[in-house]
C-alpha cells in the first residue's frame, strides 16, 4: 500500500490494494514500454501478474491498473475462451471502475471525459483522442507534440525515432510519409511526436 501511494491519487490507494488483495495479484511496477501502458497476465503456476508503467501519471495509472484487473476478473467470471477486450470485459472494466469516478479521486475536468469513455471502454486509453488528450495535460511537460496539433507538410520524429511528413488526414487518422523510404504510414490523431520543423 505504501509503494501505491506514490502512484496513484490518494482515496485510490485503498480501494485498489483491496483489488489486488481480493485478486491474489502480483502487481510489478516497471520502466516504461512504449507499446503499452500495463499487462496482466496469467503464469504458469496459475498466479496472476500485472504491470504497469512507473511514468504514468496517477489518473492514467488508476485507469490501467482497473483495466488490466478487469481482465483477471473477467476471465475468472467468464473463462479464458472470451475475447480480451470483448463484452465482458468492458462490462467488468465498466463495472470495476464506477466507484472510482468521484471528484476526490480525479479532477472535475476529466470526470466528465471518463463518464463518456467508460459507456463503451476500448482497448487501449489511448484510441480515445479525446481522453488521451485530457489524461497527457496531467502529464509532465515534454517536447512532444500530437499529430493533430502539426501543420500538413511539418516533419517530425515518430516514437521509433524514424522521420515522418505529415500529409492530409483520412476519416480519423493522419496519412504520414516516412522520410527515408517513402513509405506511407497512418497516424492516430493522438499520437505524440516529436516535431522537427
Amino acid at each position: 500500500m505504501s509503494v501505491l501511494n506514490k502512484y496513484l491519487p490518494q482515496f485510490a490507494v485503498a480501494p485498489l490494494t483491496a483489488l489486488i488483495e481480493q485478486n491474489q495479484v502480483h502487481l510489478k511496477i516497471v520502466d516504461e514500454r512504449r507499446t503499452r501502458h500495463g499487462d496482466y497476465r496469467k503464469n504458469p503456476d496459475g498466479s496472476h501478474g500485472i504491470t504497469i508503467n512507473a511514468n504514468l501519471n496517477a489518473y492514467r495509472f488508476t485507469i490501467t491498473l482497473v483495466h488490466e484487473i478487469a481482465h483477471l476478473v473477467a476471465f475468472k467470471k467468464y473463462g479464458s475462451a472470451i475475447k480480451p477486450h470483448g463484452v465482458e470485459w468492458k462490462h467488468t472494466f465498466q463495472q470495476l471502475m464506477l466507484p472510482f469516478l468521484r471528484p476526490d479521486i480525479f479532477p472535475m475536468d476529466l470526470l466528465p471525459v471518463l463518464a463518456r469513455h467508460f459507456k463503451n471502454p476500448k482497448a487501449s486509453s489511448d484510441t480515445d483522442a479525446m481522453m488521451s488528450v485530457a489524461l497527457k495535460s496531467y502529464d509532465p511537460e515534454s517536447d512532444k507534440s500530437y499529430i493533430f496539433e502539426l501543420v500538413q507538410g511539418s516533419i517530425f520524429l515518430g516514437p521509433n525515432g524514424r522521420k515522418f511528413q505529415k500529409a492530409e488526414k483520412l476519416r480519423k487518422r493522419y496519412k504520414c510519409v516516412e522520410i527515408h523510404t517513402g513509405k506511407v504510414y497512418l497516424f492516430q490523431p493522438n499520437a505524440q511526436v516529436t516535431p522537427l520543423m
